[in-house]
């Protein structure tokens, strides 16, 4: 049914979730002003983080069907398909895959949280 290791999946949930949580410590510390309102200034570039880097290069060397299939895993646990539905969540991220899907998944808010979920719902766990 699955085919990325559940391993590879639990490394880049964490890796995911390191990100995540940097990316919220920069918005917390450097987003607010002096009166504690959100500014108008951009988050920082993230890009050069190490989590970053690391989920980005783990995701982009997977097989084009791992990141189909990480891409339906994730289309899973944040509720567009159901565990019944994982053929067809694995053909429409067929036909939408691209080189790009590293950027598509880090972008995606919540991931870490979808990738586990999914994972629970076929049955698989980080634990």
């Amino acid at each position: 049914m699955l085919q990325v290791n559940p391993e590879t999946v639990c490394f880049i949930i964490s890796k995911a979730q390191e990100f995540q949580t940097q990316e919220q410590g920069a918005f917390d510390d450097e987003m607010a002003d002096s009166d504690g309102e959100w500014s108008s200034r951009s988050a920082p570039d993230y890009q050069s983080g190490m989590s970053y880097e690391e989920l980005k290069s783990t995701i982009e060397d997977l097989e084009p069907d791992q990141q189909v299939n990480l891409v339906a895993l994730m289309w899973l646990g944040r509720g567009d398909f159901s565990a019944d539905e994982w053929g067809a969540a694995i053909e429409q991220a067929k036909d939408n895959w691209n080189d790009r899907t590293a950027d598509y998944l880090i972008a995606t808010p919540l991931i870490a949280d979808y990738l586990q979920e999914g994972l629970n719902q076929l049955g698989y766990s980080c634990e």
